[in-house]
């Protein structure tokens, strides 16, 4: 991550290379930060109420202080960083920060190929549910385990989620993906989907319904509405991206643009 610019809650805009959390921050040491990515398209945050309500809801949950002035913040950053950038909000312990980065190289020819995915099987837990923490240590884990370009994370049979993403697939007109709740988050993209299709079904299913889907793509602040080309070597639908991911990707472009 190449970090373009960094405001302090107190100090405003600091040099990117200039340490920001106290090498005593308790949220910071146990991994307990609450965080927001949002993505900044010609200098508009995109979607940022729906953000900051999920900061403020991550950060009750962990015990934090309420991330008051994030969008002074946000303001004094978007003063100097570029107009189409990767914002980052972080409420620890002692602080609220907040970054600009540049998006990550390749994610158009990305989305032309479409992802590869590889399962995983992980635990989930409760405590956390609906909670967006610094906590990734297990997925990133295994993200770097496998030879692709994501996991996919299955507790039991029951599909989840990718690392940092909503997972979802078509069969016939219908769409899926599963319900919020212990090992899903409710990622502000896919709410956004929520709001374009009435024919969703959201619940409970095993990763061999999904690799009977038409096709499937993952929704995230930075992806977007990206296609899944693979799941454990096997292929998913025809034409890349499907119908489905084509029509919702258009649809966020062109709601981002307003």
């Amino acid at each position: 991550m190449t970090l373009l610019a960094v405001a302090v809650a107190g100090r405003g805009l600091v040099d990117p290379a200039e340490p920001v959390f106290s090498a005593g921050d308790e949220a910071l040491l146990r991994g307990g930060a609450a965080f927001e990515t949002v993505r900044v398209y010609a200098g508009r945050p995109f979607l940022l109420d729906r953000h900051l309500w999920r900061l403020a809801h991550s950060s009750a949950a962990l015990a934090l202080p309420a991330p008051i002035g994030a969008e002074e913040l946000i303001r004094l950053l978007l003063t100097t960083a570029p107009p189409d950038h990767v914002l980052r909000l972080y409420r620890t312990a002692e602080t609220l920060v907040a970054t600009s980065s540049a998006l990550p190289p390749g994610l158009d020819e990305l989305r032309a190929r479409g992802l590869t995915l590889t399962s995983v099987a992980i635990g989930s837990s409760q405590l956390l549910e609906g909670v967006k923490s610094t906590s990734y240590a297990e997925a990133f884990a295994a993200r770097r385990s496998v030879d692709s370009d994501d996991v996919l994370l299955i507790t039991g049979e029951l599909v989840r989620e990718c690392a940092t993403a909503n997972i979802w697939w078509r069969r016939g007109e219908v769409l899926y993906t599963p319900a919020v709740g212990p090992g899903v988050l409710p990622g502000v993209t896919r709410s956004f989907v929520f709001d374009l299709e009435a024919d969703v079904c959201q619940g409970t299913f095993t990763l061999d319904e999904l690799l009977s889907a038409d096709e499937a793509f993952t929704t995230s602040s930075i992806r977007e509405v990206m296609p899944v080309r693979l799941i454990d070597g096997r292929s998913l639908g025809g034409e890349l991206p499907g119908r489905a991911t084509a029509r919702l990707q258009a649809a966020l472009r062109l709601r981002s643009a307003q």
